[in-house]
């Protein structure tokens, strides 16, 4: 018989936080971890899913509920786009379309390894996509979606494949962002140019560093102001992806947290074009680490890691061929692209992380590397804007030709 205990919001939401304590110190005491950068919300969160696994097994089921989750999520891309005002986005908008390009040309890359490794293991061709660049690139939402379109039209079930995969790419491009990156930046000797100080915020007061040890001055004023602008950036976002739902608007549809990051963008230069008001970056700065330290221990926390054990073992060879040529292609190519300089390797930290698990996996990444490396405010404009808007376009674009080449 199998049991299911329901956690409540506040113990659930306690477990959250306790997911960053384990990390913590687990990273503290294993030197390994440390050296590589791997990310606490991975360590902590993975520690968790494994006992909600082996539960999984014993007939216990754990459900969390984790309404803040999306919320947490919104809020943090809603200061990515609070901290691009338009000085910033023109110092940096090459790198963008740059780093676009590259991270297209990966995607074409990956569904060439995916469906000529599923044609060899004797799979459908449309497997290799799933365990491509559908379910690394795109995510669960993405592996949803053409789950259903395959299904429709096609008549084969991939929906359990494309969870797994989504899942396995999720922990993987958390996993191998830091340890690429940080060979990087031990092999070429690199630093940033902000230096790896904790006193960023003083001599540069518009920077947002993402760094959960740097000493900011905020106070509750400040942080109670930018609550409020944060949390009309998400109700904004809510509410004009509810109002694109009904109104039928194809071509604006596109994931919530993209219009959050949009509404941050337009406060943040509505701000600084009229100078009515001055947005407090510290406080942006000290929300955003949070949000998104808890968005990502919730997330790895409710992993279904029986879903990863489940796999055939040909979808498996696939998913860690996948993880393989990603590490090789961010660390020769991305990097070398991107400039060859500090900002590059934190990009392809982050490279790592989406073109294998997500945006927010990428951004995790990028802030275990300035943690300890220092701050790379380029990385943290260009890697979230392809990540959470430009690649999906593209990504769309790429698997119809695929399929218009093999059906």
């Amino acid at each position: 018989m199998h049991t299911i205990y329901t956690i409540g919001e506040l113990e659930s939401f306690l477990i959250a936080i306790f997911v960053l304590f384990i990390g913590h110190s687990i990273n503290r005491h294993v030197r390994v971890f440390k050296k590589y950068n791997i990310p606490e919300p991975i360590v902590g969160g993975l520690v968790i899913a494994a006992v909600i696994a082996i539960l999984h097994v014993q007939n216990i089921t754990l459900a969390f509920s984790l309404s803040m989750q999306n919320t947490l999520m919104l809020m943090f891309f809603s200061t990515i786009g609070l901290s691009a005002n338009y000085k910033l986005l023109l110092s940096g908008g090459k790198k963008v379309f740059i780093f676009l390009g590259v991270a297209s040309v990966y995607i074409i890359i990956q569904n060439a390894v995916g469906v000529s490794l599923a044609s060899l293991l004797g799979l459908e061709p449309i497997m290799g996509l799933i365990a491509g660049s559908i379910t690394l690139s795109g995510g669960h939402g993405t592996g949803v979606a053409w789950s259903q379109t395959f299904a429709d039209n096609y008549g084969i079930n991939t929906l359990e494949f494309a969870m797994a995969a989504a899942t396995f790419g999720l922990v993987m491009g958390g996993i191998i962002g830091g340890p690429v990156a940080q060979r990087l930046i031990s092999k070429h000797n690199l630093v940033s140019s902000y230096g790896i100080g904790r006193k960023n915020h003083t001599e540069h007061p518009h920077l947002v560093t993402y760094d959960q040890l740097e000493e900011d001055h905020v106070t509750a004023k400040t942080i109670l102001e930018t609550l409020f602008v944060l949390l009309l950036c998400v109700a904004g976002a809510q509410w004009f992806a509810s109002w694109i739902a009904q109104s039928g608007v194809a071509w604006l549809k596109m994931p919530d947290f993209v219009y959050a990051l949009f509404f941050g963008v337009i406060i943040a230069n509505i701000t600084e074009l009229t100078r009515g008001y001055k947005l407090h970056t510290e406080s942006i700065d000290v929300i955003g680490t949070v949000s998104l330290s808890l968005f990502l221990s919730m997330a790895l926390m409710s992993l279904k890691l029986w879903e990863i054990f489940d796999l055939a073992i040909p979808l498996l060879i696939i998913l860690l061929v996948q993880t393989a040529v990603m590490a090789l292609f961010a660390y020769f190519v991305t990097f070398k692209i991107m400039g060859s300089n500090y900002d590059a390797a934190v990009i392809t930290g982050g490279h790592c992380g989406f073109g294998i698990g997500a945006t927010p996996t990428a951004v995790m990444n990028m802030g275990a590397l300035v943690s300890r490396t220092g701050p790379s405010p380029q990385a943290f404009m260009v890697v979230p804007i392809v990540g959470a808007f430009f690649i999906d376009i593209a990504n769309l674009i790429i698997l119809q030709g695929y399929l218009n080449f093999m059906m």
